[in-house]
């Protein structure tokens, strides 16, 4: 692996940027090894390096090897070895100019007239992602499509994945993930369902009808049960996560009475239990519930692992022994081992260990903080490196995006907390409202309350630290994208002087044309409580009057970074525009930072940099 050697130092955004990112891809056949990817920033390219390996899965000496040498299980394959399931792009819908006017090739025009036009950082076309079988061997490019001319996607779209699809143990079946709905009808709605296609009949079966959700991740147990996740409530991308198992039509919700919600799931070897991850007290741990077999014998949920860290994956289970992925908030992703008797952890990769030795790391303290109605809230506090109490520190109120995104032990390569304590910065980060691992009514609290008790969250953490002697009370910033951006945005009319400097990223402005302009309407439709046409609704009226931070603007008075993808179709470009124009008519000391071809993400490693500078440049300029 790499074999950088450093003077001991403080990590930088260039250093940041060194560090290089592993995805894993899977066990072999034979259960002996975990083959890896690792990706590298290449910034004189502007992309990724990749290279790829494989480690014993009892530890050990990591190999590199060739991709076309990476041998894992085709999920693709059906059990039988006959076919192979594959998606491709297909054209359905006459959209552009030169589809509708085919002597006019040259025009570049999009014709609507409906919804779901455009979704996260992509115009519709009129093509979809189909789902294809073919027989395996054969050179057929086009295969069987599961329903041909229909307007679907399998996978999802924007980040679906082959794990939309999977094989029935007896191969003669496909189960597939889609949520067949066109236009308004999708753009409103999150009822996905899981499509059950005969290969022998060619007819489809939609098992998940009868729930309004999402229903999503279908995998076969060992013995030939079911399970998948399931969300009930139409509209509701942040609704709780349920297992549900289905075995010969019985159907159990495995965590329906349980208070949390499941992030992702992995079927234990024995086909009798189901390993989870869940977001709990500001971290993300393994979780097990018992498949009772279609008795009436309760589900019992154990948590199994402790700690300050962030369990991101589950890879496979093998001879009592779990292998995920984890991280923590000084640590990228690394492969580890879980032994399900003693509960211990063993890592299996170290590939940025030179550079975290090479540099001095920040200190994270857990903190409870009481809110303004009497409740405890976990607040992450993370300290320089070489934190001394004697001295004074600017310091930093983390708004977390989402708005009902954990705020756990996670590693960004943005919003990177180490890389802002190792600048010389404190770093509060609350788990306000909204936030999962708290419980369900946690989570759900700001939902249609965007304005109220989550802001008062806000400034009880930031008092709360600010009471500590090594705080420069003089020289504090509010920092957040997305809901986070909203936030900022929002404090910046109502902080009564406690920030001296402001950052948005991708931040709603204004929640009027955030309704009229953002594509997943099922979002601002649960979270805003309607359109703001709506004149009988109380609810959303709050939203989009109380609740708006451009009816704030006038009380702005504090130097602003706005931040803006142009490609951003889920808080679109008018949100960063509109506030940054505000700002100068005011008289703000402010700055815009426009990326044009970067979504609601700064995804480009030259731009990520210019991103790091800029926003490190703008707290020594205002704090």
């Amino acid at each position: 692996m790499s074999n950088l050697m450093f003077a001991q130092q403080l990590i930088t955004p260039e250093l940041l940027w060194k560090v290089q990112r592993l995805s894993v891809m899977g066990l072999d056949k034979d259960g002996s090894y975990l083959f890896f990817e690792v990706k590298t920033p290449n910034m004189v390219a502007n992309n990724f390096d990749s290279k790829y390996y494989k480690t014993p899965i009892e530890g050990g000496t990591l190999v590199e090897v060739e991709k076309d040498a990476v041998i894992i299980p085709d999920k693709n394959i059906s059990p039988d070895g006959k076919y192979k399931l594959f998606h491709k792009t297909v054209h359905i819908e006459d959209i552009k100019g030169k589809d509708v006017y085919k002597d006019l090739e040259k025009s570049e025009v999009y014709i609507f007239s409906d919804l779901d036009y455009r979704h996260w950082d992509t115009w519709h076309d009129g093509s979809y992602n189909h789902l294809c079988y073919k027989e395996v061997g054969t050179k057929d490019e086009l295969g069987i499509d599961v329903m041909p001319n229909a307007p679907y996607h399998t996978p999802q779209r924007p980040f679906g994945g082959d794990e939309d699809y999977v094989w029935s143990p007896d191969s003669k079946s496909i189960y597939y993930v889609s949520k067949k709905r066109k236009g308004k009808a999708y753009a409103t709605s999150t009822n996905t369902d899981i499509y059950k296609y005969s290969l022998e009949t060619k007819t489809t079966e939609n098992i998940t009808a009868n729930n309004a959700g999402y229903d999503t991740h279908p995998a076969f147990s060992s013995k030939g049960a079911m399970a998948w996740l399931q969300m009930k409530t139409d509209g509701y991308e942040s609704d709780k996560n349920d297992i549900v198992v289905l075995n010969q039509g019985v159907k159990q919700n495995l965590t329906e009475n349980w208070d949390g919600t499941v992030n992702t799931f992995l079927w234990a070897e024995n086909g009798h239990e189901i390993y989870f991850t869940a977001p709990v007290d500001g971290t993300i741990q393994i979780f097990k519930v018992n498949y009772p077999d279609k008795t009436r014998i309760a589900p019992v949920v154990e948590q199994l692992s402790k700690g300050e860290f962030d369990i991101t994956s589950l890879i496979a289970e093998k001879e009592n022994t779990l292998f995920i992925t984890r991280t923590d908030i000084n640590h990228a992703a690394e492969i580890f081992s879980y032994n399900l008797k003693n509960k211990r952890f063993k890592a299996l990769t170290h590939i940025n260990q030179d550079l975290y030795k090479s540099v001095d790391l920040p200190k994270v303290e857990k903190r409870y903080v009481t809110t303004t109605d009497g409740k405890d809230m976990l607040v992450w506090v993370i300290l320089p490196p070489n934190f001394d109490a004697s001295k004074t520190y600017p310091t930093l109120l983390y708004a977390q995006g989402g708005p009902q995104s954990a705020l756990t032990q996670f590693y960004s390569y943005r919003w990177n907390f180490q890389l802002m304590a190792s600048q010389g910065y404190i770093v509060v980060a609350p788990n306000r409202r909204g936030m999962p691992g708290h419980g369900a009514a946690w989570n759900q609290a700001i939902s249609k309350d965007w304005g109220g008790q989550v802001m008062d969250d806000y400034l009880a953490a930031i008092d709360d630290i600010s009471k500590e002697p090594y705080v420069d009370k003089n020289r504090m910033g509010a920092i957040g994208a997305s809901y986070g951006g909203y936030s900022v945005f929002y404090l910046a009319g109502i902080h009564n002087k406690r920030f001296k400097s402001f950052i948005a990223h991708d931040g709603v402005f204004d929640t009027r044309s955030m309704y009229g302009t953002t594509e997943e309407l099922f979002f601002v439709n649960h979270d805003f409580g309607g359109p703001y046409w709506d004149k009988n609704n109380k609810i959303a009226q709050k939203t989009y009057n109380t609740f708006n931070p451009i009816t704030k603007v006038s009380d702005w008075d504090t130097p602003i970074l706005i931040i803006q993808g142009g490609k951003d179709y889920r808080v679109p470009i008018e949100q960063g525009l509109s506030a940054f124009q505000a700002a100068q008519l005011l008289g703000i000391k402010s700055k815009l930072l426009y990326f044009p071809d970067e979504n609601h993400w700064i995804l480009k490693p030259q731009n990520a940099l210019v991103w790091q500078n800029e926003f490190f440049k703008w707290l020594k300029e205002t704090l």
